[in-house]
């Protein structure tokens, strides 16, 4: 590929040369004669002219490179016992099958189909299905709350949901019908019909507009690849807004296939035949880019994890996965190896698996702390590449890019930007921050192929959220500086969306929640540093007057209302009632000052305080280690 500062500028001095050269290795009904389409900037368009079908990418086309016989999933269930693997050939069968069923169902080019389901094959075969017919995919993570399952379903509004009996947690065996029927209660969007996949662990009863999967399937023809517009949506994902809306990320199925394509060589080094094992959640960016499409699209074989890194059963699963399918590239959030860092510290489960076909690590989702790269690297000894993405870019912003040339490590950075991805610290005038100065991390207009296009039908928001900050730019949402080499240092969010456990969540949404209670007069979520899970929520609240309750006993009801309404993800175990928030004078909450001060920083009071005295009474409170579990 030549080296990484040639590639790279190639990348941004003629993105048109480089992305249709990139364009190569995917296969057009329409081959695209142009790559960007500015016309309508700044809603700019890859491969307007292209069309293409990328189910057939990722499936159709290895069986007929001679491959069908190659693995192309591998199925690894420690909760139920599991293991299955499908070959190119089986895997395309599955897909074709349930298009054919989602057809006769009468999802067309264009409908949408939420996806709600734990990690299972059929996840990833219901993806594939809506990308072959043309279909929009909206996947929703399995442990998320009927009200907000209920927002999405009406914001994507859906033909047809489909979903499973139950997922499984650990050991907790948690009945999804029950949630889905709730939310379809809850939202004003009615689908047509849910599609139910029953597991044994906890067959669902179906109601008169739920179908069985098996039996749908039995019935159905198979379907054809449809092609369409390359500029057409692929799916809509949904990631945590500040005003606790969810904000649905637009992919489209060109620009998409061809990044993902390139980064497999690129950035992961991962090529036809070679198994990457990814141990994250099909309801997340990292699983849809990462267990789903881009190896498949790359003809490498894909593991769908359905388990923990710890407790199903113990700190060495990682380990027995990436020996077993003999994986190349691993790759999870800093998250799940603190956890397994915290139940074998000394590393003695990995005594046993032979991982000498490991060759790199890769970890993202949030910032990767340096104990954890040393333990891991030492432990290990391959590199192990911090890389900086998030939802809306659908792959990595900065990384090492191993496939082209590994550079130096620097603990703390996710090293450089990628090829396609321009990226500047701007100060608040917008000038260019100087080198090691923080700032706002922004990208440089037009983003490359993968990234989001626009949010689901609110063009003003995507403007409003992302590009009007600074004219020509992605506002990431994240603060950091760039040091002389041109290594970029993320240092937090710069927004209210904080980081647990690699999910963005919205304190905002949490607060929502909070200040339901009819004993809360007002609240305040931050995230506050967390050994083990990067950061996790810690709620404020201040009761009405007159209320006469024990704290501890509302404090107890706050966390149950919160796992209610956002579920289990949300994290929320740690809320402390107090006598008040510390407030500017025009009565902003002052979320950065408390957040600063749990984090154990000597943080100023800023000149705007309204009442100091409410800062110290709350300091104490505040600095008390926040819940770990």
């Amino acid at each position: 590929m030549g080296t990484y500062e040639d590639v790279f500028r190639l990348s941004t001095e003629d993105p048109e040369s480089f992305w249709l050269k990139a364009a190569e290795g995917i296969v057009w009904d329409v081959a695209p004669q142009r790559a960007l389409g500015s016309s309508g900037a700044p809603f700019y368009r890859w491969f307007p002219d292209g069309r293409l079908n990328v189910c057939f990418n990722a499936l159709d086309r290895h069986i007929e490179a001679g491959r069908g016989e190659q693995p192309a999933l591998v199925y690894d269930s420690p909760v139920t016992g599991t293991r299955r693997t499908y070959t190119y050939a089986q895997l395309t069968d599955e897909v074709a099958a349930f298009a054919g069923a989602l057809a006769q169902l009468g999802v067309e080019h264009g409908d949408r189909v939420v996806i709600y389901m734990p990690m299972v094959p059929e996840a990833v075969v219901a993806m594939l299905a809506c990308a072959r017919i043309g279909a929009v995919h909206s996947v929703v993570f399995g442990g998320f709350a009927p009200r907000e399952l209920a927002l999405r379903i009406d914001d994507a509004a859906p033909k047809v949901v489909v979903s499973a009996s139950c997922g499984i947690e650990g050991k907790r065996v948690i009945a999804y019908k029950p949630l889905l029927d709730q939310a379809i209660e809850l939202a004003a969007h009615k689908p047509q019909k849910s599609v139910i996949l029953q597991r044994p662990q906890e067959p669902a009863e179906l109601g008169p507009d739920d179908l069985d999967w098996n039996e749908l399937v039995a019935a159905a023809p198979p379907a054809d690849c449809v092609p369409v517009p390359a500029t057409d949506p692929l799916y809509i994902l949904y990631t945590s807004g500040t005003t606790g809306k969810p904000k649905g990320v637009v992919r489209d199925c060109g620009g998409y296939a061809v990044a993902l394509h390139w980064s497999m060589g690129a950035v992961y080094d991962v090529g036809p035949g070679e198994t990457m094992f990814t141990g994250s959640d099909v309801g997340w960016v990292v699983g849809h880019s990462y267990i789903v499409y881009a190896p498949l699209l790359a003809g490498a074989t894909t593991v769908l994890y359905e388990g923990k890194p710890v407790g199903t059963p113990d700190a060495g699963q990682f380990w027995r996965v990436a020996a077993e399918y003999r994986a190349k590239t691993m790759f999870t959030a800093p998250t799940a190896f603190r956890a397994i860092r915290k139940e074998d510290p000394t590393g003695a489960l990995t005594a046993g698996h032979d991982l000498s076909h490991l060759r790199y690590l890769f970890l993202a989702g949030e910032r990767l702390d340096p104990g954890t790269y040393h333990w891991a690297s030492d432990l290990l000894g391959i590199p192990v590449i911090d890389h900086w993405w998030q939802t809306e870019t659908g792959w990595p912003i900065v990384a090492n890019p191993v496939g082209i040339a590994a550079a130096p490590l620097k603990p703390g950075s996710p090293t450089r930007p990628l090829p396609g991805w321009d990226v500047r610290v701007l100060d608040p005038s917008g000038k260019q921050a100087p080198a090691g100065v923080d700032g706002a991390i922004v990208v440089r207009l037009p983003l490359p192929p993968g990234a989001l296009t626009t949010l689901w039908k609110d063009d003003e928001r995507y403007v409003a959220s992302y590009l009007s900050a600074y004219a020509g730019y992605y506002l990431t949402g994240d603060s950091g500086h760039i040091d002389d080499d041109g290594y970029v240092f993320v240092m937090g969010r710069t927004d209210d969306v904080i980081n647990v456990a690699g999910h963005r969540l919205s304190t905002g949404s949490m607060e929502e929640a909070l200040a339901a209670h009819p004993d809360v007069a007002e609240c305040a979520v931050i995230g506050v540093a967390d050994e083990l899970k990067g950061q996790i929520p810690r709620g404020f609240v201040v009761l009405k007057a007159g209320t006469d309750r024990e704290p501890s006993e509302v404090e107890a009801e706050l966390v149950r209302l919160v796992r209610e309404r956002i579920g289990a993800v949300a994290s929320l175990k740690d809320v402390t009632v107090v006598a008040a928030l510390p407030k500017t004078r025009s009565g902003k909450i002052l979320r950065k000052t408390m957040r600063g001060i749990a984090d154990g920083h000597d943080e100023p009071i800023p000149s705007t305080v309204d009442d100091p005295g409410v800062i110290e009474v709350l300091r104490p409170v505040l600095r008390r280690a926040g819940h770990t579990s």
